[in-house]
Order: C-alpha cells, then structure tokens, then sequence
C-alpha cells in the first residue's frame, strides 16, 4: 500500500510539473507602475511610456513560421490602483486595410492588434482584448486554451490613431472587469499583429503557424513582481467609462 502512495504522489507531483512549464518561459515582460496619469488618445505623450519596458521584435507566424517579423511592433504595458494600461505601436509605411467596423467581427480581415492574457497561469482560460487599425475593439473570454467566446461584454477604454509610418493602439482595462488568480505573481501573456498588405500575421513569442496565436500554451510570462491587488480592493470608479455600444453578434466563438 505504501508503494501504491508513493507512486501516486509521485505521479502527481509529475504532472504538476508537466502543467506548470511553459513552452516560451524565457520571454518575459516586467510591468511597472504608471509614473503618470496616463490619457487614452492613441498619443503615448506620458512620461510612463517613455519607461516603459518594450516588448519588440516579434516572430511570423504566418506565411511562414521560421523567422522574424518584417514588420516591427512595440508593446508597452503598465498599471495604477484601477487599471491595466496597454500601447501596442504597429509600424508600417503602407495604408492600413479595414474591412468592417463591426465590433468583434472579421478581425482576420483587418489589420489589427490582439493581446491574450492568462492571469490565472493555467494555460487554459483568460482574456483576450485589442483593435483593428479604424478602432474597431475586439474583446472576450478565453477557454480550452485557446477558444475565445465572443459573446462576453464589458467595459474598458481604447483608442487608435493612425500616423503616415504607423498606427497605435492603446487602451485601459479596468482591473473590476478582469478576474485573476489571488497572489500570483506572473499571468501568461502574448501580443499577435496581422497585416493583410504584408499578409503577415505576427507574435511577440514564437508559435507555430498551424497554431493560433490565442494559444494560451505559447504565451510569455507578464512579470508583477508583487501580485496585483484583487478585484475586491481595486478602486473602479464607473462614471469614468462610458457605456458600451453594442453590435449584433453573427458569431460568438471562434479560435485564432
């Protein structure tokens, strides 16, 4: 009997390993605090982004899968008492290409920015945010690692502002509409760009082109270093984000 217990402990203890290592372990981001107010413009004119760590040189993921971006992005992300700040600057010297408008709808037929989020660090569910290059905003849950459901609504802040060599995406997440494991000190993240000129689709961390880039199991590490306050202490103040405008739903689960 007490082999059979050794086994099983053993057998666990195996499993939980296999579970906890992430294929893209060594790409790290460390967020910082906000050094400033910041204002969600698309201008990046706060001292916090001028700080901030970046996240660059991304890897293609489609057409091909073996080697670096054409295209450079810099994602730059933060935090206060009440928000997760996120800027992603989408370099290019062509015209942007938006197909719709619409809300959560024909993303892979536009020219975007979406970021996934696994603050539970279990490769499994999260959250999935960003924007086509026209504003559009795209958000939902995420589960079975890489399933996302659409029909989830909340409310945050966001804004795109297209310059000749580039357009930026920058938004505010209000910490009261994200839920999180308490006290952990890392979440899974990764940042994916498509650009249908270049017909190039792009990953701050390496994944294979048969993969989506929702892949929570090929997200990096978002480094705290202290873990962030829970939802139930974070500050939310409501009358600051305006009401959301809602759009008809053709089709609320997809994978990317």
């Amino acid at each position: 009997m007490k082999k059979i217990i050794a086994i099983f402990l053993l057998t666990c203890c195996f499993s939980s390993l296999l579970v906890a290592q992430k294929k893209n372990e060594q790409y790290r981001y460390s967020i910082r605090q906000a050094a400033s107010t910041i204002s969600i413009n698309g201008e990046l004119e706060e001292e916090t982004w001028k700080t901030a760590a970046v996240a660059t040189d991304f890897f293609m993921v489609l057409p091909m899968d073996t080697s670096r971006a054409q295209l450079r992005t810099e994602v730059r992300m933060a935090y206060d008492n009440r928000f997760l700040y996120i800027s992603a600057i989408n370099f290019q010297s062509h015209p942007v290409m938006v197909e719709s408008l619409r809300r959560d709808w024909n993303f892979g037929k536009n020219d975007n920015f979406i970021f996934f989020m696994d603050p539970f660090d279990d490769q499994t569910n999260g959250f999935t945010f960003g924007a086509n290059a026209a504003g559009a905003e795209w958000d939902g849950l995420q589960y079975d690692g890489a399933a996302v459901d659409l029909s989830w609504e909340n409310r945050w802040l966001s804004a795109v502002k297209r310059y000749p060599d580039r357009w930026i995406f920058e938004a505010a997440i209000p910490f009261k509409t994200l839920r999180y494991k308490k006290d952990i000190t890392r979440w899974g993240i990764n940042f994916s760009r498509n650009d249908l000129t270049t017909t190039e689709k792009s990953s701050w961390t390496p994944v294979p082109r048969q993969m989506p880039t929702a892949s929570l199991a090929y997200t990096g590490v978002l480094d705290w270093g202290e873990a962030p306050a829970s939802t139930r202490r974070a500050q939310y103040l409501r009358h600051t984000l305006p009401a959301r405008r809602r759009h008809k739903k053709f089709s609320t689960r997809r994978t990317f």
